[in-house]
């Protein structure tokens, strides 16, 4: 990017981003936050968008122990939160963590900004995990985005009949 805007503490270390849907199912939450626990607590950051639903979820876990910081990258300046409901979650991921973003101060969110975005998360990323993606999504252009770098992912597989999981059954499968 042109230029970076953060707080919090720059991470330095293993990274794993931790992406999926923001309409998923209580499996994925549960999936999401214990994975994201348990790489923290392993001294691996966790990467994600701060988004509703997965994202929230893996930073939560990754909040609930003591272990490498989290890293959020947000398609908004740092001084507007989005979503609003998420607020407590970005002033703990700043605090114990870093906070990431490439659009000034006072910039609030557009459509076009969490694409853009999303090739950050791939780029900080060693590894890309997805949990529960629909068929197309945000999640997946951070897979197109984690493989045009060169950055292996990976994908949590869900039940067949889920609409949550077709995305990412789909890249299990191929």
């Amino acid at each position: 990017p042109a230029a970076l805007y953060t707080l919090g503490a720059p991470q330095v270390g293993p990274a794993i981003a931790i992406v999926g849907t923001r309409s998923c199912t209580s499996y994925g939450l549960r999936c999401a936050f214990s994975l994201g626990a348990d790489l923290a607590a392993a001294g691996v950051h966790v990467i994600s968008g701060l988004a509703l639903g997965i994202d929230a979820a893996a930073h939560q876990g990754a909040l609930s122990v003591d272990g490498a910081g989290p890293i959020g990258v947000v398609g908004s300046g740092l001084d507007v939160v989005y979503p609003k409901r998420n607020q407590r979650l970005w002033t703990s991921v700043a605090e114990r963590g870093w906070l990431l973003s490439e659009t000034p101060p006072g910039v609030g969110p557009a459509p076009w900004r969490f694409p853009a975005r999303n090739r950050l998360i791939a780029g900080l990323s060693d590894l890309v995990v997805v949990i529960e993606s629909h068929g197309s999504g945000g999640s997946l252009l951070t897979v197109d985005e984690a493989q045009l770098r060169d950055v292996d992912v990976a994908a949590v597989p869900g039940p067949i009949g889920s609409a949550a999981s077709v995305g990412t059954n789909r890249l299990i499968r191929d």
